[in-house]
């Protein structure tokens, strides 16, 4: 099996709520006592198109999301937990959403792989994995990704809360993978850099995209997207300020994921972005 992640600017069919009468979608939230999994809550017990079945916390049994009918689960726990998480609910045949950062290459081929044994074995399931959720977050993703050929220099910021337990953010490096591949499709080289000393100061690299992080208290989630050319500049800037802001793309991805199955990696493959 093949991941389903799209190529930046292809689009994909967006759903709509179901229409009055029709049965509503059964709903799990993982990590339902931490702020975004309460926030997640409220937003699913709010949509006339689902019901919440199931809050799920640490130390909880996967078992009770199965055992109370979801169709979803949404995961909002943390890194160290996610992977196992997802995992057990493929093989309880319930599509995942999933919010919580620190996939790597590594874990998402694992994902890839057990998906294929479970379709093979005839159990479906899709699985959305969204580095953010804020429409405004994936838009500038997107203008990102379109930008990064025309410029000779591009670096990363992104600033965060001071909880935030991983750097850089998931986002941001969703953001740089994207500058990257745009830049390479474009035959451009590195960004110019005489650095010669200092190199921790520079952010970290992913695929030659400097990346910075900063953790302030009173941030939410935001984030700077630099590009530069001989005697001009071009910023994208993103700003989150409450957690609400994440709800219609959570939303989103919970009326999509039943229909994709596979591995999904960004929101922006499930929105109509042409």
């Amino acid at each position: 099996m093949t991941s389903n992640d799209v190529t930046p600017g292809q689009s994909a069919p967006q759903s709509t709520p179901q229409p009055a009468g029709s049965t509503p979608l059964k709903v799990a939230v993982l990590g339902a006592a931490g702020r975004m999994g309460a926030t997640v809550c409220a937003a699913v017990e709010a949509a006339p198109d689902m019901e919440l079945v199931a809050r799920i916390d640490a130390g909880d049994d996967l078992a009770q999301v199965a055992a109370a009918g979801a169709q979803v689960a949404v995961d909002f726990t943390v890194p160290s937990v996610t992977e196992d998480n997802v995992h057990a609910l493929i093989d309880l045949g319930v599509h995942a959403v999933v919010g919580t950062t620190g996939w790597t290459d590594e874990s998402r081929g694992r994902l890839i792989a057990h998906l294929g044994r479970r379709a093979a074995e005839g159990t479906s399931v899709g699985v959305l994995i969204a580095p953010n959720f804020g429409l405004s977050a994936v838009l500038a993703m997107t203008f990102a990704a379109k930008a990064a050929r025309y410029f000779e220099s591009a670096e990363v910021i992104e600033l965060h809360h001071p909880n935030k337990v991983d750097a850089p953010s998931g986002t941001a490096t969703h953001t740089a993978h994207a500058i990257a591949r745009s830049r390479a499709a474009a035959g451009l080289g590195a960004s110019p850099d005489a650095t010669e000393s200092g190199w921790e100061a520079r952010g970290a690299d992913v695929d030659g995209v400097r990346v910075h992080a900063v953790r302030l208290r009173g941030l939410v989630a935001h984030e700077e997207i630099l590009f530069g050319n001989e005697g001009e500049q071009l910023i994208i800037r993103q700003d989150s300020f409450d957690r609400v802001s994440f709800m219609p793309g959570v939303l989103l991805g919970i009326r999509e994921v039943v229909s994709r199955p596979g591995l999904t990696v960004g929101l922006e493959n499930v929105m109509d972005l042409s």
